[in-house]
């Protein structure tokens, strides 16, 4: 079993087929890296292994799934701790007249620029602190460690991909994002957040309105003494007067702040829901510690250790009035839990449905660790908590003369509950609809709407996926692709034109192989049956990634509309 495949480049075999490994990589020279820029794989037939693989890609299915995750993870003579702390790779598959076309390209961040020009990491990631370079004299060290005491974030966005307005972002989870082109992956403005709200920390799981708006939530840290929960909205459009300058962020919107329930311990969160009438935020008891991360670099450690998950709390589920922009007053908590992923939200007959993929601990962040991933991990490395989507129900309607104990959930169709307590606050019990799935995805036509259909990958305690599934919440069926040697990543639902029902599309998803001999691809199955409709091999390993999306054909620039962005940059 080889070591782990994720996206490090080690330079060109004899075959032409780029080999990543953890244990023995370099950084790739710009020479190097441009030769991977792009692959052409022509379909419906391509040759593998000596055998031809057919498939036909629908005829109206164009445009760019563009992916996001770490692939550099060693530089000159230093290596990251955290697979999460990779140098961002960006990769696309541009789809257009039924032939696929590879692409691959680093973001080119402050923090790779850096980096590459000291051939040595320089800049800080959340699993791996940098220090000064050991030639500096003791008052340029000493500057530094002053300097960290409230740290800087990265620009290494390598977490997913935002789209506003006729714009992409790459994004992370800090107060930076960089604005790319999905045609040629070229790194364009960086944009900072706290120009433009009071926030240190965000979301890379925005979500969208019916106009095509951005709502997004961000950490305020201290700020005049206060640490908040921020949700802030940024418009699609800009008035006619200030279309050349294209600032939509000049026009961001704060839509609604929460107090956190400790000023120096703010829940940590990586998503957030949103159904017709309110967003969800669940404020967790992952905690991040801000004294520590402000004191992580004098003494040595880094900022992840800085996250503590505090089993014996509550936590607690905010419902925000989208049309009010307030908190509703109702306290609803539920048991001490870790979340990563929000699957979706809507309503109810006056209650509203949050389903989430969930753990009962926080182990999954520790499986990371590079010293972690090495040719044994599949035996040796296990998650202590399985994945489960929970269910719950959140019932908006609240008689104050319910007797305490009562279960206020009054939906037929679920087991979840609701219990009055003394004290007026609602204590939530989910409906576990399934385990062991991870990186959800739904149509996003029925985002904030009733849904039927989880698209997801399936963990089995395993920190690396071995299959995608189709869940059917009604039935409880599921439908499932897997393969031999082959690791999926989160797949992408692409609606069928004009299509009548949620499970009517293609699944794209791309596929890892962890044997040597087997190429990667890009899978495309029939979102109803499940059914692989074609693959396009590709010629290079493909790194794990993280998040992507697909851009349809009408929503990308033309050559024209690209020049002037870069004209202006």
């Amino acid at each position: 079993m080889p070591a782990v495949d994720v996206g490090e480049m080690s330079g060109e075999n004899a075959s032409g087929t780029w080999s990543y490994s953890l244990e023995n990589s370099q950084q790739p020279s710009d020479s190097d890296h441009e030769s991977l820029r792009q692959h052409n794989i022509l379909l419906p037939a391509h040759l593998q292994n000596g055998q031809i693989l057919k498939g036909e890609i629908p005829s109206w299915m164009e445009g760019i799934l563009l992916r996001n995750g770490p692939g550099m993870h060693t530089i000159g003579e230093s290596r990251y701790n955290h697979w999460f702390d990779g140098m961002a790779l960006l990769h696309s598959f541009t789809i257009k007249n039924g032939e696929v076309f590879y692409r691959s390209k680093y973001l080119r961040s402050d923090t790779y620029n850096c980096n590459i020009e000291a051939n040595r990491i320089v800049v800080s990631e959340f699993g791996t602190m940098a220090y000064p370079d050991p030639c500096k004299n003791i008052f340029s060290k000493a500057f530094c460690y002053l300097s960290h005491t409230i740290p800087e974030f990265t620009d290494n966005c390598l977490i997913n991909i935002m789209k506003n307005g006729d714009d992409f972002y790459a994004t992370s989870e800090v107060n930076f994002i960089r604005k790319i082109n999905p045609q040629t992956l070229e790194t364009l403005e960086k944009v900072d957040y706290t120009k433009y709200v009071a926030i240190n920390l965000a979301t890379s799981h925005p979500h969208y309105d019916s106009a095509g708006n951005v709502l997004n939530m961000g950490t305020s840290i201290v700020d005049k003494g206060k640490t908040k929960y921020v949700i802030f909205k940024i418009p699609s459009t800009v008035p006619v007067s200030e279309k050349k300058k294209k600032k939509r962020l000049k026009h961001l919107e704060v839509m609604c702040t929460i107090p956190s329930r400790s000023l120096l311990h703010p829940s940590y969160y990586h998503s957030f829901g949103m159904s017709e009438n309110y967003i969800i935020f669940v404020e967790q008891p992952f905690k991040l510690d801000i004294l520590k991360m402000a004191t992580a670099y004098i003494r040595g450690v880094n900022w992840a250790s800085c996250l503590t998950f505090h089993k014996d709390d509550k936590t607690w589920i905010h419902l925000i009035d989208r049309r009010t922009k307030k908190v509703i007053s109702t306290k609803y908590y539920a048991d001490a839990m870790v979340l990563f992923h929000h699957v979706n939200a809507y309503e109810e007959d006056d209650h509203v449905i949050v389903d989430i993929i969930s753990y009962t601990d926080n182990s999954l962040y520790h499986m990371f660790y590079l010293k972690n991933l090495d040719s044994q991990f599949e035996s040796s490395v296990k998650l202590t908590s399985n994945p489960s989507c929970k269910r719950f129900v959140l019932p908006l309607q609240c008689d104050q003369d319910s007797e305490i104990g009562s279960n206020l959930v009054q939906l037929p169709s679920t087991t979840a509950t609701a219990l009055k307590e003394k004290d007026g606050s609602i204590y939530c019990q989910p409906e576990t609809l399934c385990q062991g799935i991870e990186l959800p995805r739904i149509n996003y036509d029925y985002n904030g709407k009733k849904y039927r259909y989880i698209f997801a990958t399936e963990v089995k305690w395993l920190p690396v996926p071995t299959q995608i599934v189709k869940f059917d919440i009604l039935t409880k069926q599921r439908l499932q692709w897997e393969e031999e040697h082959c690791w999926p990543a989160e797949p992408v639902f692409v609606p069928s034109p004009n299509a009548k029902e949620e499970d009517e599309g293609i699944i794209l998803s791309t596929i890892v192989t962890s044997d040597s001999q087997k190429l990667p691809f890009l899978l495309i199955l029939d979102a109803k049956t499940f059914k692989e409709i074609a693959r396009a091999t590709v010629d290079v390993k493909l790194h794990l990634d993280l998040h992507g999306s697909f851009i349809p054909q009408k929503d990308l620039k033309t050559e024209h509309e690209g020049d002037l962005d870069r004209e202006q940059e």
